[in-house]
């Protein structure tokens, strides 16, 4: 779409075309006052007034074909002194809309055409005077031109440098806001399912021993204070970077299921694992395990759970949560855990699998482990 021409660029043109106007009049008028010699025969000045007075309307049309309209000024201005100014103009226009591979050498031209100049009209003063002038004048010109452009490359630079710094913050922004949600619903999710099951134990069997009571009652008065705990290393997100938070570590699967034991689940774990694993492999195969034990308990309670983790530098990690079906339904494999699941799994480079299968419902991954 073509662009509106603004008030500022009506005078910035209006400006120019004074100015190439001016050096032709000025020209012309040292020819009139007989300081210089009018040129033999007399009808090519009036030649050289029109042509002056055509290429000071170039001025207006020069932005849209620079290089186009400065080299046909060119040829005209080696042999016409009154064109000179609208050269100008259109050498400083190419300076500042095309870059110096093309500008420059158009500045070459622009010295050739001068040479001409004084081979087709000598003066009387010598040539070299007005090589001088045409070498000061063309050369500010350009010189002026290409410390504009470069001027506007710069600022396009840092606008097109902020924007993308803009973007990057917000992108961050958003990774947060997801590792935050990720993070509420894995630990929470996990801990208020044991308070969930406890206090389920308690409205369903009211006539309970005192102990069986009071020992429920301290199980979930401890996972609500672990909550509580965890809760607060979430938010911690908000005021310092994911990374400085504290994070569990594969070491951390043993609490979890036995926390799921005390709970009253039926947990198996088996693990098999050679050599140190990294954190990241060790912190989303507790994640992994936690979704995993945390859906059992809510869709298939006291239903036995067998929990694996096994692999090693080369091969791999597998994590796999299997539990035979109870009969609550089965999670959705669109929920907000095992969405979460999966992005923590691919920021792993890893796969994940989950599913009801003939006999129970399996959560496995697997994980890259470098050897």
């Amino acid at each position: 779409m073509k662009r509106r021409r603004r008030v500022r660029d009506w005078l910035v043109d209006t400006v120019l075309f004074m100015f190439a106007a001016l050096i032709g009049l000025l020209a012309a008028a040292e020819r009139l006052n007989g300081n210089a010699p009018m040129p033999d025969p007399p009808w090519l000045f009036d030649i050289d007034q029109m042509l002056g007075l055509l290429a000071c309307g170039t001025v207006w049309i020069r932005k849209r074909w620079p290089v186009h309209v400065c080299l046909s000024l060119l040829a005209v201005s080696t042999v016409s002194e009154l064109t000179a100014g609208a050269m100008i103009v259109s050498l400083f226009t190419v300076a500042v809309h095309r870059p110096p591979k093309i500008s420059l050498p158009v500045f070459g031209v622009s010295m050739a055409a001068a040479g001409i100049f004084v081979l087709v009209r000598p003066e009387p003063s010598g040539p070299w005077l007005t090589i001088m002038w045409a070498l000061l004048l063309q050369g500010t010109a350009v010189g002026w031109g290409l410390f504009i452009h470069h001027r506007r490359q710069l600022i396009i630079s840092l606008k097109d440098r902020a924007d993308r710094a803009e973007t990057e913050a917000q992108l961050r922004a958003h990774q947060v806001r997801e590792e935050i949600a990720r993070e509420m619903h894995d630990v929470l999710g996990h801990r208020l399912s044991l308070l969930s099951v406890h206090a389920g134990a308690l409205e369903y069997n009211p006539a309970a021993a005192t102990e069986d009571i009071a020992r429920a009652a301290k199980v979930i008065r401890e996972s609500a204070h672990q909550a509580l705990q965890d809760l607060r290393e979430v938010i911690g997100v908000l005021r310092a970077p994911v990374g400085e938070m504290p994070q569990p570590t594969l070491a951390d699967i043993s609490t979890l299921v036995s926390e799921s034991r005390r709970a009253g689940m039926n947990v198996r774990l088996r693990q098999q694992l050679s050599g140190a694993v990294p954190d990241l492999l060790g912190r989303t195969s507790y994640r992994i395990v936690q979704e995993g034990l945390t859906n059992a308990r809510k869709h298939a309670h006291g239903e036995p759970v067998r929990v694996s983790v096994s692999g090693e530098p080369g091969e791999g990690i597998t994590v796999e949560v299997f539990n035979t079906l109870g009969e609550p339904a089965t999670p959705k494999p669109d929920s907000q855990g095992l969405k979460g699941l999966g992005e923590r799994v691919a920021l792993a480079e890893g796969r994940l699998e989950h599913g009801q299968t003939t006999d129970g419902w399996r959560l496995r991954a697997w994980l890259p482990w470098p050897a």
